[in-house]
Order: structure tokens, then C-alpha cells, then sequence
């Protein structure tokens, strides 16, 4: 599986707030902001506001992208460039970004999630726009495959989608119920449900500690492998059940779900996600990125902040553009509450 990214990297989310000057948060440029500010409201789809004032919902998409405002600062766009969302989604950063770069321009989007996919094109029904089932690690291959002579643009939003989240096809939350999968891609790969059937308590242990800190990973381990021998754990109910019994009593009462950490650590795992993390830093952003380029990086836990901070920090080929992460602003999570842990990354590419 590859866990060698993640040694090391493990710790507590180091909650910074941005020291740029051209974002302050009390800068003219990024104006203080209301509970429900009407500037956020291009940003927020439409069931957002229907849930407002009426209980019907659009059945398609519920995410919310994570600082819009932000992330289109920071990008610096214009038309004409030709950008890259390597983890397009639902779309909600796209859109914008195809206003600022024209007809003129031309947008790229990557993402393993056929059903995220899914919604993009619907969105996305313009001629400048083109879309893989890939993962962003493939981006040097596909875009030489169609004549794109790199990116002027590289945009990553490593977030869950609320989509997949609430989906209880896929098994990512355990409030949605399902079966274990936790896959992007449910094409290909091993699933959870897989993964816990074969792996030792040895293995799963250092997942639970490796990529969630998860204090109790060892007896959680054991646990499971002791009940897979009478019941084989397939649903997300199984194994929050399966943690529960684990884990001392009085450890549950925190009010967070004592099996948050578990989830974390297993969807990572499955989807090897550090390892794509750290392929595109090291090798994908600086083959596809033209110089001068701008790459803008939302993360949602430290391992992968980490990698992507020592991937800019000290390099010779990268400018970063922040000090410290951007983080999202109190306005922001309380109409979003899932940007409470995201930080945002910037470094511009160097000329030769």
C-alpha cells in the first residue's frame, strides 16, 4: 500500500491564520463578511437556498465548494489561460473559473469518481471544456495524449464531497449507512469491506495510527479481526459497532463519533491518497505547470498539508505565494461547516 508517505506526518491540525498581505482578513481585498453574506451566494448552489425558506432539495448535487473567493484571489485568472481543476467534482470552482478564462480559455477536469464526473458534464457543457475519469497523477500523460502543452492553472480541492458523503451507495460516513466500499473509483481497487476482510491486526493498526492518529488502533485492530472470523464486517454500521466495542467506555463521550478517526484512515488507505499527494508534487505540478504558472492546493487534514508544504517549501523551482495556509473565515464555516479544516496553499512555478 505504500505507507512510507505518511511516516512521520502525522499530528494534530496546526490551525494557522494567513499572514499575506494581499488576503488579510480585514483587506480591502478580502472585506469582512456577514453570517449569510449575499457575495457567497453565486457560490452556493440551489439547494442551499431553498432549504432556506422551503424543504425541497435539488436531487443532484449538495456540495458547497470550500473558499471560492479564495481560491479565484489566488489563481489570478484571465482570459485566454488554460487551467487545470485535477479533482473537478461537482464543479462548483470550475464554473467559476470558465467565467474568468472566456471562450478564449480552455479548462481541464480530472476526477475519479464517476458519479462526481457525472455532475461536471452537466454543468460543464461548454466546448472548451474537457473531462477525464483519471486521477490527477495521469495529467502529464492525457494532456500530452490531447496536444495540451501544459497548464497555465493548477487547482486541487483534496476534499470529500458532501455527494459522497451523503451517498449510501459508497459507505465514506457512517451517518449515511451502506455498504463498506469508500472508493472513488468503484471500478477499480479494493474496497473497505475488501480490505478489512484480508488485512492483519498488525497492518491495520499502523493504518489507524498512521494516517488518523487514532489513540486506541490497536485494540480497534484486534477487534475487527477477532469478529470477522464469525461476522464479516461489509457495512459502515458493522464497523462503528465493531469500534464501539473496542474502545474504552468513557472514550465515546466526547460527542464526536468515536469512529471518525477509523473512516479517515481506511477511505485514505483504500484510495491511496497520500501517495497520489505526494506523485503530484514531486513529479506531476512541475511537468505540467508552465513557468510562471500558478498552483492553488486545498487540504483537509495535516498528512496531506504536510506533504504538499514541503512540496513548495525550499524548492528551487517554486515561489510560494503564502507564508502559512489560508484558512476559511468564520462566516464561511458556519454556512459551510465541513471548511472548518481546510487550508489553502499557493506557489507559482518559476522561470527556468
Amino acid at each position: 500500500m505504500g505507507f512510507s508517505a505518511a511516516i512521520g506526518l502525522c499530528g494534530k491540525d496546526d490551525r494557522e491564520y494567513s499572514s499575506v498581505p494581499c488576503i488579510r482578513r480585514d483587506s480591502a481585498t478580502l472585506p469582512q463578511v456577514s453570517p449569510f453574506p449575499s457575495s457567497l451566494k453565486q457560490y452556493v448552489p440551489r439547494f442551499f437556498a431553498a432549504t432556506l425558506s422551503s424543504p425541497v432539495m435539488d436531487p443532484q448535487s449538495v456540495h458547497v465548494p470550500v473558499m471560492p473567493r479564495e481560491v479565484l484571489h489566488y489563481l489570478q485568472l484571465s482570459e485566454g489561460l488554460t487551467v487545470m481543476d485535477g479533482t473537478v467534482g461537482a464543479a462548483g470552482h470550475s464554473q467559476q473559473i470558465l467565467k474568468k478564462i472566456g471562450d478564449s480559455g480552455r479548462l481541464v477536469g480530472f476526477d475519479r469518481d464517476p458519479m462526481m464526473l457525472a455532475f461536471a458534464r452537466e454543468k460543464l457543457p461548454e466546448s472548451n471544456v474537457q473531462l477525464f475519469h483519471s486521477s490527477y497523477t495521469l495529467a502529464a500523460e492525457l494532456l500530452e495524449q490531447s496536444e495540451i502543452d501544459g497548464v497555465d492553472r493548477v487547482l486541487l480541492d483534496l476534499g470529500l464531497s458532501s455527494d459522497q458523503l451523503s451517498d449510501r451507495k459508497r459507505g465514506f460516513g457512517f451517518d449515511a449507512g451502506g455498504p463498506l466500499d469508500m472508493r472513488f473509483d468503484t471500478s477499480a481497487g479494493q474496497s473497505a469491506a475488501d480490505f478489512l476482510s484480508t488485512c492483519s491486526a498488525g497492518n491495520l493498526s499502523t493504518v489507524l495510527k498512521e494516517f488518523a492518529d487514532e489513540p486506541f488502533a490497536d485494540r480497534i485492530a484486534e477487534q475487527i479481526v477477532s469478529q470477522r472470523r464469525s461476522s464479516p464486517i461489509k457495512t459502515t454500521s458493522d464497523l462503528e459497532e465493531s469500534v464501539r466495542r473496542a474502545i474504552p467506555r468513557g472514550a465515546a463521550k466526547s460527542g464526536k463519533n468515536p469512529a471518525t478517526r477509523v473512516f479517515q484512515a481506511l477511505r485514505i488507505a483504500v484510495n491511496d491518497e497520500l501517495e497520489h499527494v505526494q506523485t503530484m508534487m514531486t513529479s506531476v505540478l512541475p511537468k505540467i505547470l508552465k513557468p510562471n504558472g500558478i498552483a492553488v492546493i486545498l487540504t483537509f487534514h495535516s498528512l496531506e498539508d504536510r506533504i504538499v508544504k514541503f512540496g513548495f517549501k525550499g524548492k528551487q523551482e517554486w515561489q510560494p505565494l503564502t507564508k502559512t495556509p489560508i484558512e476559511s473565515t468564520p462566516a464561511e464555516i458556519r454556512i459551510n461547516p465541513r471548511s472548518r479544516s481546510a487550508k489553502l496553499r499557493v506557489a507559482q512555478r518559476k522561470s527556468p
